[in-house]
């Protein structure tokens, strides 16, 4: 359940951004007739670079000019072709979300990068992910932390991740097939909570299961006023919100309360 994550100067800039990818895509095609391992490196190299430029864009806004080394050298490592359709495989490193089907798309690589820099994540710690997709976040998350429990709605989306999870050595990740508003009561609380659906407002399951002293990133809002949120939990338990920059992300599946969707 992966959104198209995108905020404005990626999304206005989106077609020169594809544009760009197509150029590489296609010199790399013509020099050898398909894609390697290393036509794939160049690409996650210039990927990243995308990632910088549009983290110096915001900077004013995420109150930093770059992002974590350990993130950033996550982004670089995780293959990202391998967690899109491989009919979009070279495309997989422009900076756009790309459709992974049931009307889903994996986010764009700045988004994930930027979430992923918010929830501060340590060695020890563990994660819950809500909107698994095709798994990609949910491999950047495993390179970070300790545990990663995350959970998709839709069945065909989570056996696929799961096979390529599987394949990228991801061990040290739990998926569950449920309606991810109500979270994963049995593993927690959870040091950090990443969601990639958005609700009208914050599904309070969600805040119960933060650890005190945890962190959650959520896009939360009405369609078209949406906002990436950091929530915070003291070691009180008092919680306190931060709007960090205006996106689109699909809709996060709702259910009345004690439901799931398997």
């Amino acid at each position: 359940m992966e959104s198209g994550a995108s905020f404005a100067y990626i999304s206005e800039g989106r077609h020169s951004t594809l544009a760009c990818a197509e150029c590489h895509v296609s010199r790399l095609w013509l020099q050898d007739g398909g894609m390697s391992v290393k036509d794939f490196e160049i690409l996650r190299q210039h990927m990243l670079v995308e990632i910088c430029a549009g983290t110096f864009h915001v900077s004013d806004v995420i109150g930093k000019a770059t992002l974590d080394e350990r993130v950033m050298a996550a982004m670089g490592k995780v293959p990202r072709h391998e967690f899109v359709p491989v009919e979009l495989q070279p495309y997989a490193y422009a900076n756009i979300p790309l459709p992974i089907g049931f009307e889903k798309t994996i986010s764009q690589p700045f988004i994930v990068a930027l979430m992923t820099d918010l929830l501060d994540i340590r060695a020890e710690d563990t994660v819950l992910e809500i909107g698994t997709g095709l798994g990609y976040q949910a491999a950047i998350l495993a390179q970070l932390a300790r545990k990663v429990y995350s959970i998709e709605i839709i069945e065909e989306l989570a056996r696929q991740a799961k096979q390529r999870l599987r394949q990228q050595g991801c061990t040290n990740i739990e998926l569950k097939i449920a309606n991810g508003y109500h979270g994963w009561s049995e593993h927690a609380p959870f040091d950090k909570v990443i969601v990639t659906a958005a609700p009208d407002l914050i599904p309070p399951p969600l805040i119960h299961q933060l650890k005190a002293g945890g962190k959650m990133v959520i896009p939360a809002g009405l369609p078209d006023a949406q906002q990436l949120v950091l929530v915070e939990k003291n070691g009180n338990g008092k919680v306190t919100t931060r709007e960090i920059l205006q996106v689109r992300f699909s809709q996060l599946e709702d259910t009345e309360p004690g439901t799931t969707s398997n």
